[in-house]
């Protein structure tokens, strides 16, 4: 049956941040002073009264604030402690509500308090009988944990709600804030259930903390047998190795040790690390090994924070280059300029922004044997560099760029990562020789490959497929030598500065000669310095009668030719040395001159001597060249009207003869032609050397030329060489290789160059000794190459047709 509340008078029994429920039994230290002063005042109370055991109010201080609800307890004695202090045993019966202070005998306190109904109904219903269930096998899993099997079967034992939840309160996870809920909790269901949430709580957190405590052990253990393992395989394998008559230690198996010693980036250690635990688990028969000791070895060869000091004297560079080639000035500014700014970078702390350093990509375009590849030598002799050459020619597989995946046999990294292990530090000057020439099939395009590499903003993060670990190029000094421009992919060329290198002029050539060449190839026939010397007559007739080209490999053959024929008649007894050649013993040395200048012809064998002949100019793979053009009218009577071409033409150059002869025809009475003919015979334009193909728009002005000079009968003027398009209103338009062009009619001889008045500030890049040779007619229409290039008519017309 439920009881009935009771107004009772007790001292207080103050418990700082502890708290007694009903029920529960707990031992007190008298020593100190309220505790004392309660239960002195207890037992004076209960010998007035002779009501038996001495009674106390047990209520929480908190903070220094009492809990509106007690528990009243009995003091069942008092005695000492298990440390020899004075100490009472009480007993917790049931909740007081506290009321209002009074007074009583001793020095504690004394309040009013109403016990609190804590009644439950009868029979129990079905929820709180599960409940009940719950608790008691939440409490004894609990208790199991713990070890406390005694304590197990008092829980099972106790039949009332509110003894079952009030049981908690010796459950030593609760925090002093729950055990005052539960004691302010009068419906005792209500407090089971926040007795059984609380357990459960603390359950669920011991679950996942012994999950912890076990996945940390486990993982010490692994380490510990992983350590036992690898001891044990060390000493099979050194077991192993003296049995088959090896050293301990001849083969540096170790590569652990290996690496860990080695000076690598952090992110690379870590790949290598991986690794060598791939390689220690594998067997000694697994191919998988292989790969892994040659994919280690090369990641320890590479010189990941090897750097060479660059040499900021920025004089000395410049002289360097200057000394090891002549002209060039392009590159030299631009070497010179890279050099100064690294150097004032260097000064102010800013070698590194944005973790890329200044390194530089530069193309060098330009025809063969003007010095390409050799110039990348003398850059990085001048900055103080390792040089290394990439020879691209021909090179059609994705894989020799990037590498190779390493599960294929026989995988190799890249061309550029073996540059770099083959220079020996992360800075070199790396020559990617040839990189026109760069094909593309099935196995991928190489020069897509490159587009990384050679762009200043993604090559400080280059990933080769062989190493994959990044590569920092960000420092490489990358030049790129090329005969075409445009057989460079157009994403590529965007990502390099472009120098030209146009040719050299016959007085370059003739110090190029003096200064490098001679000592090079007197020293290759044996020939001392002193034994023979070539006159500068001699020098410059081998560069402009016996050669013609833009660069100097042929006039190298020509001077290697000549020392040998002297080293031979020397040796045969037929020439007495110390010897000076001069420009009249070259003939009888190694021949007749192969290139005579139109100017050195007679007037009678000259191809213009005839009218119907101009000269022109062109670029090719080679450089500028002289382009010589002629024209026929066919028999009326035999042949058939229209426009034949011959000399393997583009259609742009195809083009350029119709314009010609449409401009001809529709303005022939205005240049005093006789435009007749053009309709009723047969117009033959040709191109001689008719093996090399030809295409462009810049011979329009000289086919003109051509036809008018065929019409009029007035020849073309023998020193004049043109180039220019030309439109079907007679205008002369710009176009391109104006330098070239020019180098070319200096190199044959011409005095008179007309070119379009657009490409006049184009100028401006020609060497001045070249222009002070040429007289430069910058023109804007037709009628003025007309006038400027047709000489005063010898024939007429039509006996010169």
């Amino acid at each position: 049956m439920a009881s009935t509340s009771v107004t009772l008078t007790l001292p207080v029994l103050p418990l700082d941040d502890e708290v007694v429920l009903p029920g529960m039994v707990v031992p007190l230290d008298l020593s100190d002073a309220e505790v004392r002063a309660a239960v002195e005042a207890a037992q004076a109370a209960a010998g007035k009264s002779g009501n038996g055991k001495p009674r106390v109010l047990l209520v929480p201080r908190i903070d220094g604030t009492y809990a509106g609800t007690g528990v009243l307890g009995t003091v069942e004695q008092v005695g000492r402690l298990s440390g020899g202090d004075p100490g009472a045993l009480i007993r917790g019966l049931g909740r007081v509500r506290i009321g209002a202070g009074t007074t009583g005998p001793g020095a504690a306190l004394w309040v009013e308090g109403e016990t609190v109904d804590e009644a439950v109904p009868d029979p129990l219903p079905g929820a709180v009988t599960e409940l009940v269930k719950e608790y008691k096998a939440l409490a004894t899993s609990w208790l199991k944990k713990r070890g406390a099997w005694q304590v197990v079967d008092r829980v099972q034992q106790i039949e009332g709600v509110s003894a079952l939840a009030d049981n908690s309160g010796y459950s030593p996870f609760l925090t002093v804030e729950q055990k005052v809920e539960l004691l302010e909790t009068a419906d005792p269901v209500a407090r089971l259930k926040l007795a059984v949430k609380a357990l459960s709580d603390h359950l669920a957190e011991q679950d996942v903390a012994e999950s912890i405590a076990k996945d940390v052990q486990d993982g010490v253990d692994k380490q510990q047998r992983e350590f036992l393992l690898r001891r044990q395989l060390e000493a099979v394998r050194k077991e192993l190795r003296e049995l088959n008559g090896e050293k301990d230690g001849e083969e540096s198996d170790d590569y652990r040790a290996r690496v860990e010693a080695a000076d690598l980036p952090e992110k690379v250690r870590e790949a290598a690390l991986k690794e060598v635990d791939k390689l220690e688990r594998s067997s000694d028969q697994s191919p998988e090994g292989s790969w892994i000791r040659t994919w280690l070895d090369t990641v320890l060869e590479l010189p990941w924070n090897e750097r060479t000091e660059d040499a900021y004297d920025i004089r000395g560079a410049r002289a360097v280059l200057d000394a090891e080639h002549a002209g060039l000035s392009d590159v030299k500014d631009r070497i010179t300029e890279y050099l100064a700014v690294r150097k004032r970078r260097g000064e102010r702390g800013m070698g590194v922004i944005g973790g890329r350093r200044g390194g530089a990509v530069l193309a060098l375009v330009g025809p063969p044997g003007v010095g390409k590849t050799s110039l990348g030598e003398s850059v990085a002799h001048a900055m103080g560099r390792e040089f290394v050459r990439v020879a691209l020619g021909g090179v059609r597989d994705e894989a020799e760029i990037r590498g190779h995946r390493r599960t294929y046999v026989g995988a190799l990294p890249g061309r550029i990562v073996r540059a770099i292990k083959e220079a020996g530090s992360m800075n070199p000057v790396v020559l990617l020789d040839e990189i026109d020439k760069v094909g593309s099939d099935f196995r991928g395009d190489p020069a897509a490959a490159l587009l990384e590499v050679l762009d200043p903003a993604q090559n400080h993060t280059f990933r080769d497929h062989y190493l994959e670990v990044e590569l920092d190029l960000s420092d490489v000094v990358f030049l790129a030598t090329a005969n075409v421009l445009e057989a460079i992919p157009e994403a590529l060329a965007d990502r390099m500065e472009l120098v030209r290198l146009d040719g050299y002029t016959e007085d370059e050539k003739v110090v190029i000669a003096r200064d490098h060449l001679l000592p090079r190839q007197l020293e290759r026939a044996g020939l001392g310095s002193d034994e023979v010397v070539l006159a500068e007559d001699a020098l410059r007739k081998l560069a402009g009668e016996y050669t013609r080209e833009a660069g100097v490999r042929t006039l190298e053959r020509s001077l290697a030719r000549l020392l040998r024929k002297v080293a031979s008649q020397h040796e045969l007894g037929e020439r007495e040395l110390p010897l000076t050649l001069g420009a009249d013993d070259l003939r009888a040395l190694i021949g007749r001159p192969h290139h005579v200048p139109e100017s050195a012809q007679d007037p009678a064998e000259r191809r213009t001597a005839v009218p119907g002949v101009a000269t022109g100019l062109a670029v090719t793979g080679a450089g500028g060249d002289v382009l010589f053009v002629e024209a026929s009218l066919a028999d009326p009577e035999t042949g058939a009207a229209g426009l034949t071409l011959t000399g393997q033409l583009g259609d742009v150059m195809k083009e350029s003869a119709q314009i010609a002869l449409s401009f001809l025809r529709s303005h022939g009475a205005e240049l005093e032609l006789p435009v007749a003919d053009l309709k009723d015979r047969g117009v033959h334009i040709h191109f001689p050397a008719g093996a090399v193909p030809k295409d462009g728009p810049s011979a329009g002005i000289t086919m003109t030329t051509a036809l008018a000079s065929l019409l009029s009968g007035r020849q073309v003027r023998t020193d004049v060489a043109m180039t220019g398009e030309v439109s079907l209103t007679g205008r002369v338009l710009p176009i391109g290789g104006v330098k070239q062009k020019l180098l070319a009619a200096h190199r044959a001889g011409l005095t008179t160059v007309i070119i379009p008045k657009r490409n006049e500030a184009d100028l401006d890049d020609v060497p001045a000794e070249v222009l002070e040779t040429l007289e430069v007619h910058p023109v804007t229409d037709v009628r003025q190459v007309l006038e400027l290039a047709l000489a005063r008519a010898q024939a007429p017309a039509v006996a010169a047709a």
